[in-house]
């Protein structure tokens, strides 16, 4: 209770800025993803952003992870500049549920590190995107334990005469200089009265990442790239980097293809078949192409990896789906039938190993089908809905010998037999509006459905695991209650709380991987493990004052239950194993005791002088697991029938892992008919050691010995209008070419960058 009280004060106490249009409009702004229909946001008691596309438009972001960063709201994670991983109240990748076009992307080998699925949507083809905080299991199922993104992509739009075809089309041209980046972009939409076809095609390539030159006084060298390994006359070899602020190899190739076809039956009955293709190039591994390892001999401390890269992630989706409004009882019936394919690579070879180039290869393939219904009566809005998905992963691995081109069995990252995991749940969702308008009651509940199955083939491999099965059945009950309190159209307060939960998948239960950098450490399976579950509260407060100001603050408190975290563990009583020739300790992932996580944003928006906007965020997040330590340090006292009793024992707490630090943006823009220009700043406090998970994913090892330093980088863009149809864009990317890094992220953020487009419609 003291710590929601404090917690409660300092949001009180914290106002900054944020900007976006008048309260009066924001809170009447529609979104989908908080009741999968149409609804307005002041009827909804969870925090939602929305990006749209206007937004969109003008941050001219090279992928959806530049695109959430420049909100200032959402901090998001980088081990190579072909990755993303958005981190929500402290939760990131498994713990965060990625949605695109209602359909989720989370799959059975969704990890609890950082992931890089985000950047497979084409961001140029987005209409907007909605972002919830907080437990939004509900409505979505497992994963959604920090929050939601959802993504969703432009509509191909019909002919509003009869005999008229609409024809639309967009484009544009790309260069920025940090990476040398050059991407193309068109899209095209032809629509009838009833039949509308949009079409899309995006090409990047990024070229290696030039860091900035303005380093922190403390660490001269920080992040700098001296040295890398490239083939001389068939040899691996060491050589000086002639840029020491060019990181090699962290360039990559990515192209997208979005088709959607619109059919509208009649007026309540509408078609659409929806095509996403997604695809790169090989992705380098750029933080671990860093890692060294003392190979001992005339070697010495030198790299360890001579190649780390994915292979090309491709990612395709194929979905139906039919909306029905006024059919019968119901007033909306929408039905989402989906198919996705993914796959995905790891590559490694170690220096100087040309006998061990080692290729681990996963194909996923998810089916699902989601239906949501809703009705309206009186002063309550209903929406049911039931959806499923399943899953299916084929895990093999080959080892190559470069030399003579001998193909070798490897240990392959998930079991190597049969892995397929079972989603099925029903939810209701339930919204009532008092009959003086003022109070807005939110409640609703799911009942959730989990099967996994993993079966082991060759256990034999590297060492004997003590089973050939992996099997869970999980069944949960999860909710939410919130009540909204808008004394006028300038106030909403609101109080909202919810539970949360996320069923172990194949890559927690039954992975084989190595967790450290110096192969000290292997993961091993853990078929013991339950559920993730969250319970949350959080508080909420959006004033406007008069017409140019606006105040949003939000405070919110996690109770985290049975949190997978990694730790020592036995494998056939052994607590290591000989991996590869190492000895490695044996961690396996676990559920913790007790975790909790608390935070705050707060944010103010103003406009002056007519044309002027200020606004500015600020996010602080909070988090630590409890530990038991009651072997070593328990009180015991002798009872009157001679027998012992526990009357206390010692519990410390540890620091979770994907906690970022403070983190916001602060900007100042101008808006005219024509021309739009921004001054902006995005800033992150210090990440110091003794706030680092030493177990975890918080990747000390890319920091500096003190932690991840503060930073603030100042900013410019701007964009002219040369006639209706043509569109100038210029910014300057940290101005003052500032050297960092953001927490956990083992890839140096861009340098001074100059970006310049030119966007042509029709």
């Amino acid at each position: 209770m003291r710590k929601l009280i404090l917690l409660a004060v300092s949001v009180y106490l914290c106002v900054t800025t944020y900007g976006q249009d008048t309260l009066a409009k924001e809170l009447n702004e529609i979104v989908i993803s908080a009741s999968k229909f149409p609804e307005k946001k002041v009827n909804v008691a969870q925090r939602i952003d929305v990006i749209n596309s206007k937004f969109i438009g003008r941050v001219n972001a090279q992928n959806t992870g530049d695109l959430l960063i420049n909100t200032g709201n959402v901090f998001v994670q980088k081990s190579q500049q072909g990755g993303s991983s958005p981190v929500i109240r402290g939760f990131e990748a498994s713990r965060v549920l990625l949605v695109v076009d209602g359909v989720r992307m989370n799959n059975l080998i969704y990890r609890s590190g950082h992931l890089q699925n985000a950047i497979t949507v084409d961001q140029n083809m987005l209409e907007d995107v909605e972002v919830l905080y907080g437990p939004a299991s509900t409505l979505y199922g497992s994963d959604a334990l920090g929050g939601v993104v959802h993504f969703k992509t432009k509509t191909p739009k019909l002919s509003s005469k009869e005999n008229t075809t609409y024809v639309a089309g967009n484009g544009f041209a790309r260069y920025s200089s940090a990476n040398d980046e050059k991407t193309i972009h068109a899209d095209f939409n032809i629509g009838g009265k009833r039949i509308a076809w949009l079409q899309s095609y995006t090409y990047s390539d990024f070229g290696d990442m030039k860091m900035g030159r303005i380093y922190p006084n403390k660490y001269p060298g920080f992040g700098r790239r001296d040295s890398f390994i490239t083939r001389i006359n068939g040899a691996d070899t060491v050589v000086k980097n002639a840029d020491t602020r060019v990181q090699k190899f962290s360039g990559y190739k990515q192209w997208d293809i979005l088709e959607k076809v619109l059919f509208q039956q009649s007026e309540k009955i509408t078609h659409s078949v929806n095509f996403q293709f997604s695809n790169t190039s090989n992705v380098p591994r750029y933080d671990r192409l860093q890692d060294k390892k003392n190979f001992g001999g005339s070697i010495g401390n030198t790299f360890r990896y001579a190649e780390w890269y994915y292979g090309p992630q491709t990612r395709l989706l194929a979905s139906y789906n039919l909306l029905i409004t006024k059919a019968g009882f119901f007033d909306a019936i929408n039905v989402n039938i989906n198919y996705q394919d993914i796959e995905e690579s790891r590559i490694t070879r170690e220096f100087r190993r040309y006998d061990r180039l080692d290729g681990r290869f996963e194909k996923v393939k998810v089916g699902g089908l989601v239906i949501d219904t809703r009705k309206l009566w009186a002063n309550n809005e209903l929406t049911m809905g039931i959806d499923g998905q399943l899953n299916d992963l084929k895990s093999t691995a080959t080892r190559t010998n470069t030399s003579t081109g001998a193909i070798s069995k490897l240990d392959t990252r998930y079991p190597d037999g049969k892995n397929k995991m079972n989603n099925f749940g029903m939810f209701v969702q339930h919204l009532y509006k008092f009959k003086n308008r003022k109070f807005i009651l939110n409640d609703g509940l799911r009942i959730q459905s989990i099967s996994l199955r993993s079966t082991l083939v060759d256990t034999a491999l590297l060492f004997h695991l003590p089973y050939t099965e992996i099997k869970q059945d999980n069944f949960t009950l999860t909710g939410n209650a919130g009540i909204i309190y808008t004394p006028s159209t300038s106030t909403k307060m609101s109080l909202n709380f919810s539970t949360g939960f996320r069923a172990p998948n194949v890559d927690d239960l039954a992975k084989i991987f190595e967790s450290s950098t110096s192969a000290k450490q292997l993961v091993v399976p853990n078929p013991d493990i339950k559920p993730e579950k969250t319970f949350n509260v959080d508080i909420a407060l959006n004033q406007s004052i008069g017409k140019s100001i606006r105040v949003e603050l939000s405070g919110f408190y996690t109770w985290f239950r049975d949190a997978l975290v990694k730790a020592p563990f036995k494998l056939n009583g052994q607590d290591s194993v000989d991996y590869y020739g190492v000895k490695s300790q044996v961690l396996a992932n676990t559920n913790a005791n007790k975790a909790y996580l608390y935070g705050f944003s707060a944010a103010l928006h103003a406009t002056f002088a007519k044309y002027f906007l200020f606004s500015s965020t600020v996010t602080l997040t909070k988090g630590r697991f409890e530990t038991d330590n009651s072997k070593n340090s328990s009180v015991y006292e002798k009872q009157s029938n001679g027998t012992y009793a526990l009357v206390s024992k010692q519990v410390s707490s540890k620091p979770l892992d994907h906690i970022p630090p403070v983190f916001g943006k602060t900007s100042i823009s101008y808006q005219q008919k024509k021309m739009f220009a921004e001054i902006f700043a995005l800033y992150n406090g210090w990440k110091h050691l003794n706030e680092y998970n030493a177990d975890g994913e918080d990747n000390a090892q890319y920091a500096t010995a003190d932690g991840m330093p503060s930073w603030i980088t100042f900013n410019f863009r701007t964009s002219y209008s040369l006639t209706k149809k043509a569109t100038l864009q210029f910014a300057v990317e940290n101005i003052f070419d500032r050297n960092y890094r953001y927490f956990a992220s083992g890839f140096s953020a861009p340098g001074r960058n100059y970006i310049l487009a030119l966007r042509i419609g029709m």
